[in-house]
């Protein structure tokens, strides 16, 4: 199904889907990226989330015009609220103007859900982005919202950016009938980099700094009328007061905000102990990077599992015999009546898209936003360029064919990319580099082809602004289809070389034939001698040899 402008209403029912409460933001200040430009990422994690790139039209609206709000996670109608006068075109979660918004789940106390709101996170999300020009006028819109029609979702973590400001807005409801919600919002510096990862990161703040921090009149009274916070109000803490730490919130959350920092500070040892459950001191809310990171970088920070670090999950016996760097849900079980989990990274397999938004404040806003998408997990994907002024999705991009969740299409990105992924988890180390060698080669294409695009759309914006969309958009088509195509073609060449667990050979990207033309004798791998050790440690001999006893 090709796209089509639909209502608002019509597009949220579409897009409904089960709750992410599992994703993940990283934020670059403008001044610690090597190009000036601020870069926040953001990946839809859940189980049930079809991955797709959204697209709300600009519009002009009479005065009194209504429209349904479904919410996000499930497509249920929570009611009608008033739409705006005007609102702007919005593709993936970044408007004409370079505003991204992201958001993370940290859930927080349950009894401040306030059931009878109308407007929950994924729905103030996008009304947000067709409503603001900046990522001040976004909190102001976003949180106006809420107090007019209630919040009705548990506590959220949202970064809001701007090609000159990244902010991160904590906010959580009130319970049923109590109209509105707390919140705080909190500046990053410019030289600074943050993230945030399904726990409540904002602690202390100053009251006293309007231009950096805002916040809802009530945000420490009501933690005082509540009984979560007694002390004086220098020493109020959002997080401690609304999401109280826990196991899951340190080791699950946490510790990917920590392996962000890790890869781009020298305090990663600092902050470890706090993942560890050995101190309570939790890390600061922003830090200043030891250099400047690219977009590339974040794309990559995006595909972590704690390779290398003290939480690596790819060298113990739950990655089994092709060192997975994934696992499967849910993150705890239980054996003979103890509790035991695993690791939660960055990168994990449930994702439904993924992007990493670069904006910058020395171009133009059409050529000057780029959301670089991916669909499914962001280890298994390609990000691609999606420029803000796209006012078409592509195909391959949208619910094509009727895919969803549970029906598939071969012209779907999302279950190509699955597809794909899906053969590489049982023998990843066999299969990876296949995989990274072509996400690598599109990536270094669509970087090394920027420059020269964006200065063609910049000759094009000076003569003529809707050549200049229309050249970008078909740009941003052209990159998805083709990715989509490429992706097809190397799953196509997975399954031929590694069918039924042997390798066949390959030569100059050719599958070799012998000196008579048939296919040349298959390699078997077999399994990597530590883990052939270990499955002798647990069968002892039941396969030995006869005469091989000592």
């Amino acid at each position: 199904m090709k796209f089509r402008k639909l209502t608002l209403s019509v597009i949220l029912m579409a897009a409904a889907m089960m709750k992410a409460p599992a994703c993940t933001n990283l934020i670059v200040g403008k001044n610690a990226s090597t190009d000036g430009s601020t870069i926040v990422s953001y990946s839809a994690d859940s189980y049930g989330l079809f991955g797709e790139l959204y697209h709300y039209p600009a519009g002009v609206h009479p005065k009194g015009t209504m429209i349904n709000v479904y919410e996000w996670d499930t497509g249920k109608y929570l009611g009608q609220i008033e739409q705006a006068r005007q609102t702007y075109n919005v593709i993936g979660n970044m408007n004409e103007f370079q505003l991204t918004i992201g958001e993370t789940t940290f859930g927080g106390r349950p009894e401040l859900v306030d059931t009878l709101g109308l407007i929950d996170y994924g729905s103030l999300i996008y009304l947000g982005l067709q409503r603001s020009r900046t990522a001040r006028e976004a909190i102001r819109v976003m949180t106006d919202l809420v107090e007019e029609y209630g919040y009705y979702s548990s506590g959220e973590s949202f970064t809001i950016a701007d090609p000159n400001e990244v902010w991160i807005m904590e906010m959580i409801g009130k319970g049923p009938g109590g109209r509105g919600a707390v919140w705080v919002a909190v500046r990053v510096p410019d030289d600074c980099i943050s993230a945030h990862a399904n726990q409540s990161r904002i602690h202390q703040f100053d009251m006293g700094d309007k231009e950096n921090c805002m916040y809802s009149a009530d945000v420490i009274s009501f933690a005082r009328e509540k009984g979560y916070f007694d002390g004086v109000n220098r020493d109020f803490s959002f997080s401690k007061a609304y999401a109280p730490l826990d196991f899951g919130a340190r080791r699950y959350c946490e510790a990917r905000v920590w392996s962000f920092y890790n890869m781009f500070t020298d305090r990663g040892q600092e902050f470890l102990p706090y993942i560890q459950g050995e101190t309570d001191q939790p890390m600061p809310l922003y830090v200043k990077p030891s250099r400047k990171l690219s977009v590339q970088d974040v794309k990559n920070a995006m595909r972590d599992h704690y390779e290398g670090t003290p939480l690596d999950i790819t060298q113990d016996f739950g990655a089994g015999p092709y060192h997975s760097p994934y696992r499967l849900s849910p993150l705890d079980f239980e054996v003979d009546g103890k509790k035991y989990f695993n690791e939660r990274p960055i990168s994990t397999q449930q994702s439904g898209f993924v992007f990493v938004a670069q904006m910058r404040s020395t171009l133009p806003d059409p050529i000057g936003g780029v959301l670089w998408f991916g669909l499914d997990d962001a280890n298994m994907t390609v990000f691609t360029p999606v420029y803000c002024c796209t006012d078409k999705v592509p195909e391959c991009y949208s619910r094509v064919d009727g895919a969803d969740y549970i029906t598939f299409s071969w012209n779907s990105s999302f279950w190509v990319f699955n597809w794909v992924a899906n053969m590489v988890y049982p023998r990843y180390d066999l299969m990876i580099d296949d995989v990274r060698a072509l996400q690598t080669e599109l990536e270094n294409t669509f970087n090394y082809a920027q420059e020269g695009v964006e200065a063609a759309a910049a000759r094009l914006l000076e003569k003529d602004p809707a050549q200049a969309q229309a050249f970008l958009t078909n740009y941003t088509n052209i990159t998805a289809q083709s990715t989509h195509d490429a992706w097809k073609r190397l799953g196509e060449f997975l399954v031929v070389k590694y069918n039924d667990g042997v390798v066949k050979r390959v030569k100059d990207g050719k599958f070799e034939r012998n000196s008579i033309g048939q296919p040349a004798g298959v390699i078997r791998p077999g399994y990597p001698q530590e883990f052939l050790k270990e499955y002798v440690k647990q069968t002892g001999g039941r396969y030995l040899i006869p005469g091989q006893e000592d």
